[in-house]
């Protein structure tokens, strides 16, 4: 009997630390943020400054898997399971006969959306369905004739990779840097070497026919929130693409779409970071979340994105798929 007892409590033990150590590993901290106390600019604002590459996000899928449903967090052997496969592919690509980076640790998060609540992208409306029929690019599935460079995104082409898409991470070049000055944030992407520079000292929206590839943003603080909301957009990049893992490989997005993210510093080395994204016309849902932490690593090094430089693929893309046609051509007749 006294044996049934102890085991009982320590299993109940070991739940509960289980528990918390899931409960720490969500973007949701909301002890630790009544506790901890972020520092402050000269001027009195929470200090955000700082660089935060989502390399640790590498592994953790933009949609959720639909085997974990609405659940958030991994269980700890779904964890362990998790971690063993990043580090045998980390393992992979230091081995290979070309070394690549590594594509960071595994988190306990099932997917970085969180709403819909199934961690599933929405359906696209009809309109929506409508405008991706029209769109080009070398990651939209079945795309095979590709000639001239309209055929191809603004990723594709070194333009941008656009809005919400520069906040989320990728497979490389994941640098985010904070800059702050009194009544601006600035936030310098490495891909494709973007600045977004947002005005925080209530300066009115920009008028309405002004659109632009990253729209235009205005900030403003809620306590120790920084609160960004970004319009304006032309409607000329994608909502989502294959760079994003787990994320649907191309989906359209709209100049009436609009994003709010929020930015709370819960640590010295981590911010809080939520991104929901507005698009009625293109989502059945009408609306999009994703949040996960952005973590502190001042000593990331951001290259230049010499991407115009170096971008051979459009024209090799041109130059093989009229190749492919000719041929095609040649042995019809």
């Amino acid at each position: 009997m006294f044996g049934r007892i102890l085991a009982t409590g320590m299993g109940i033990a070991i739940a509960l630390l289980c528990a918390k150590a899931a409960i720490a590993q969500t973007p949701q901290r909301a002890n630790s943020q009544a506790a901890w106390t972020p520092p402050k600019t000269s001027w009195g604002e929470p200090d955000l400054r700082g660089t935060w590459p989502l390399n640790h996000l590498i592994n953790t899928p933009f949609q959720r898997p639909e085997k974990f449903g609405e659940r958030r967090v991994m269980t700890d052997e779904e964890f362990a399971a998790a971690q063993k496969s990043a580090n045998d592919r980390n393992t992979r690509f230091s081995s290979g006969a070309i070394p690549q980076a590594d594509t960071g640790e595994a988190t306990r998060l099932t997917s970085l959306l969180v709403d819909p609540p199934n961690g599933r992208f929405p359906e696209l409306t009809p309109k929506g369905k409508a405008l991706y029929a029209q769109m080009r690019g070398s990651y939209k599935p079945g795309q095979t004739v590709f000639d001239t460079p309209e055929d191809f995104d603004s990723w594709d082409r070194c333009i941008t990779r656009g809005m919400p898409v520069s906040m989320l991470p990728r497979n490389y070049n994941n640098g985010i840097r904070i800059m702050q000055f009194p009544g601006y944030v600035v936030i310098l992407l490495e891909m494709a070497h973007e600045a977004r520079i947002i005005p925080t000292g209530g300066r009115p929206p920009l008028d309405g026919a002004i659109r632009q590839y990253l729209g235009e943003s205005r900030g403003h603080w809620e306590g120790n929130t920084l609160v960004v909301e970004t319009t304006n957009f032309n409607g000329r990049t994608a909502m989502t693409n294959a760079g994003v893992p787990g994320s649907p490989p191309l989906t359209p997005s709209s100049p009436g779409m609009r994003i709010v993210e929020r930015f709370t510093r819960t640590a010295t080395d981590t911010i809080d970071f939520q991104i929901t994204v507005e698009d009625a016309e293109l989502l059945t849902t009408g609306k999009w979340t994703a949040a996960f932490p952005l973590k502190l690593d001042n000593g990331y090094k951001m290259y230049e994105y010499a991407c115009h430089e170096g971008n051979t693929a459009i024209r090799n893309y041109i130059e093989t798929s009229r190749f492919e046609r000719e041929q095609k051509g040649g042995a019809a007749k």
